[in-house]
């Protein structure tokens, strides 16, 4: 029986998206809720998954512009379940005594199996001893083939590069082709998988002729040129778009940590283990943001056309930096939630983003948006806004500072907050007010934290 895969529908405004990865070769085994293939869409990057057990047959190759619905393979589940027979039958031969296979038969196998080793097998002479098999194994004998497409797998034995070497920039950390491009154009000697015995007097010269040529390579200026991801052009569209269509400002102020952080280092082991989620700062400044954001409606508004549409509810999207670019997950009705319930739903769409299970819905609604530049180090920014919202929040790190308390100068804990907003609907005295607002809830954050 064969089994359609087919692109899934993440959006109603999504009606193509990019195939960027498969993770099995055509004609491999593939496991019930085994991750198939990565789909990349102008906002999320989103893994699909096999619905059963089957051989795959891939009728797409990745690197693909495909629509929503379209099939881009299929599982012969049949096959699967023959297979997963066929080592019943191996057991009553056993209980016979018969013989292993030959090796004749034995040597399409591990063809078949290597993949890139094919086109060795091919070239090499009926005679040749086993050991020249052996130096093309730590490519191919890694254990982490499945991780790998068939153009990274292929690339890698015809550059006998082991993939230890290479990091990669894919889903989880996985090689792409590009990594492998990047890798090889980056000037780097490949470390050789064969042994230093095996080489001749002649291969020797050749070594140190190509690793010349490489070192001289290596001191020219390189460039390299690939296309935007679906993602990095709809970030790029979006940030034009705040600029271009809103009167942006940004104002700033500073807060003193001292408070918040004490209570937290009080707080800290108790809270992670009542609720089995650590404590951040973050869940701090979305609670304060919303005590704001009820005192100045204009800010958790946004303009349509020649009207303003303020809203009574409060989603508050969190600005989260991935490999394939920023992203802002919506927490919906934050003024609902607890410091737990915050804290939770951050590391939840942390989870989500990093095993590519981020859905559209996720990103949408958002009423006001805070960004945390202090995690990569940034002491101060401006941050554009997320449109159509009027209004965003940058923190920064902590950074300690000489301050005057009472007319002394003492070292406090000091975090810059910058406040960017459109200038269209919220003016400068509502803007600088409502971010002391939120320095006030921060430095004394014991009116917001009823939960502890």
């Amino acid at each position: 029986m064969l089994m359609e895969i087919k692109v899934p529908s993440v959006g109603e405004s999504v009606t193509e998206a990019l195939l960027a990865q498969w993770f099995k070769a055509d004609g491999d085994l593939v496991k019930n809720e085994e991750p198939l293939f990565v789909l990349e869409t102008d906002k999320i990057t989103l893994e699909v998954v096999a619905e059963a057990d089957g051989i795959l047959s891939i009728k797409i190759p990745e690197g693909e512009t495909v629509a929503i619905g379209a099939v881009v393979g299929t599982l012969d589940t049949a096959a699967a379940a023959k297979t997963a027979d066929e080592p019943v039958a191996d057991k009553g031969a056993k209980d016979g005594e018969a013989a292993p296979a030959p090796a004749e038969t034995r040597e399409p196998e591990l063809a078949a199996e290597s993949g890139p080793a094919a086109p060795v097998a091919e070239d090499a002479e009926p005679a040749a001893p086993p050991q020249e098999t052996v130096a093309e194994a730590p490519v191919l004998q890694s254990g982490q083939e499945a991780q790998f497409s068939p153009s990274v797998i292929r690339l890698l034995a015809e550059k006998n590069l082991a993939p230890a070497q290479i990091k990669g920039t894919g889903p989880g950390g996985r090689i792409t082709k590009s990594d492998v491009i990047l890798y090889l154009e980056s000037g780097q000697t490949p470390v050789s998988t064969g042994t230093a015995d095996q080489a001749t007097d002649a291969e020797a010269k050749q070594a140190s002729i190509e690793m010349s040529t490489e070192k001289a390579t290596a001191a020219e200026e390189r460039s390299h040129r690939k296309p935007m991801s679906r993602i990095r052009q709809r970030i790029a569209a979006r940030l034009l778009e705040a600029k271009h269509s809103t009167a942006m400002l940004t104002t700033f102020n500073e807060i003193d940590m001292a408070h918040v952080m004490a209570i937290r280092g009080q707080y800290k082991e108790n809270f992670k283990q009542k609720y089995g989620v650590g404590l951040g700062f973050m869940s701090f400044f979305i609670k304060a943001c919303i005590e704001a954001l009820k005192e100045f409606s204009q800010i958790n508004a946004f303009v349509d056309g020649t009207d303003i549409i303020e809203h009574h509810y409060y989603h508050i999207g969190v600005a989260i930096g991935s490999e394939r670019g920023l992203v802002v997950p919506v927490i919906r009705h934050a003024d609902t939630l607890s410091f737990a319930q915050l804290e939770q739903a951050i590391v939840d769409y942390v989870k989500k983003i990093n095993e590519n299970r981020l859905q559209l819905s996720d990103l949408e609604g958002g009423t006001f948006t805070i960004s945390n530049g202090g995690v990569y180090g940034s002491l101060l920014s401006t941050p554009i806004l997320n449109t159509p919202q009027s209004a965003i929040l940058g923190m920064h790190k902590i950074e300690k500072r000489p301050v005057v308390v009472d007319d002394g100068v003492i070292i406090r804990p000091m975090m810059y907050v910058a406040l960017s907003y459109d200038h269209r609907i919220v003016d400068g005295r509502e803007a600088v007010t409502f971010l002391k607002r939120i320095k006030a809830c921060v430095e004394n954050p014991e009116r917001i934290m009823m939960e502890i």
